[in-house]
């Protein structure tokens, strides 16, 4: 990166957008801005852009409230119009390999091809002795990306990234983290989460699960019929729960062992393809994981140790402009943003 501009880290959410903005700087990256901003309930629902103009508002608010300068962002994208999928291909050729995916894609993909977006990479996973290699398919559909793509142009931004989270958040780890050894990330949004296994720079396992930490919120909300903004503060523990407490653990403990249940399943399929290497961790990001107890919970139930990601920990940011203590609370949720904003303006 270093020399290169940055794009704009633009992380649209079902619940909220989050911008982050760096700079290169002699010692590293430097956090210039980032901040939030709520977004009404159902503008964005599972990847996909219900109410543009709400959205496009949002952005163009928040942009101006930190002075965001530059008009080249990047995006992530997740939910069912998106496509993961790791296929094992004989090794061929850089040319060759472009011509057989374009060909053979459909076979991979439950949508018309001619309806998606598509890219690849080759794991290059073959040894010396081996002709196979791991290649990841990636696919979108067009309607979605290209509505996006609208949104951010009516407000005058240009999008020079589109990326998938799952890859956006492997992105914010790596360049956080120096870390060896084979990683659990996982992301709890507000409606969906997304767990991605790590090994090497190279993905080994990545989907979206349509859990998120909005259940919680939901659930005690209408249980003790209070506001939404109520509800969050018990589910976070920023208010004390009282004689709420037992309600809460049930309400907690109901949801987050389907949260677990999902976890276990990709830990299971990890440990059933690369039973000699052991995951070191599991990482956990998201507003999710300002969730009291949810990495205790995690580490009890796995087995495998739990650390709550700061992407921020190995940045230099201004304390006068950017207040550390809302730079502690609001890190979780910047992992995905902040894996976008630090990937170089391809063009």
């Amino acid at each position: 990166m270093k020399g290169q501009n940055l794009t704009i880290g633009l992380d649209i959410g079902s619940h909220a957008v989050k911008i982050c903005e760096f700079k290169e700087t002699k010692s590293g990256l430097h956090l210039m801005s980032l901040g939030s901003a709520r977004l009404p309930d159902g503008a964005v629902d599972d990847g996909e852009l219900r109410d543009p103009d709400a959205v496009a508002q949002a952005i163009k608010s928040l942009m101006k409230n930190l002075k965001i300068k530059s008009k080249k962002v990047g995006i992530s994208i997740s939910g069912y119009s998106v496509i993961l999928k790791k296929i094992n291909l004989a090794v061929m050729g850089d040319k060759e390999l472009e011509e057989h995916i374009h060909s053979e894609a459909e076979q991979y993909i439950p949508f018309d091809i001619s309806e998606v977006y598509l890219d690849y990479q080759d794991l290059k996973t073959s040894g010396e002795r081996e002709d196979r290699t791991d290649v990841m398919l990636v696919a979108a559909k067009k309607d979605v990306v290209d509505g996006y793509l609208e949104m951010l142009k009516s407000i005058g931004l240009k999008t020079v990234l589109v990326d998938v989270d799952a890859f956006a958040l492997e992105n914010s780890f790596e360049v956080t983290s120096k870390e060896e050894g084979n990683i659990l990330l996982v992301d709890i949004g507000s409606s969906k989460m997304n767990i991605n296994i790590i090994s090497g720079g190279a993905s080994l396992f990545a989907r979206d699960v349509a859990f998120g930490s909005r259940q919680l919120t939901e659930q005690i909300q209408d249980k003790f019929d209070i506001s939404f903004e109520d509800a969050e503060a018990l589910k976070t523990g920023a208010q004390e729960p009282g004689d709420k407490q037992k309600d809460i653990e049930e309400i907690f403990v109901s949801t987050t062992t389907l949260w677990a249940m999902e976890i276990t399943k990709a830990i299971d399929f990890y440990n059933s393809n690369f039973p000699e290497t052991p995951l070191l961790k599991l990482v956990l990001s998201g507003g999710g994981a300002r969730v009291k107890g949810l990495d205790t919970f995690f580490a009890e139930d796995t087995g495998i140790p739990v650390e709550v990601f700061n992407p921020f920990v190995a940045v230099t940011a201004d304390d006068k402009k950017i207040d550390p203590e809302y730079l502690q609370y609001i890190a979780p949720e910047m992992a995905i943003s902040m894996g976008l904003a630090t990937r170089p303006i391809p063009f």
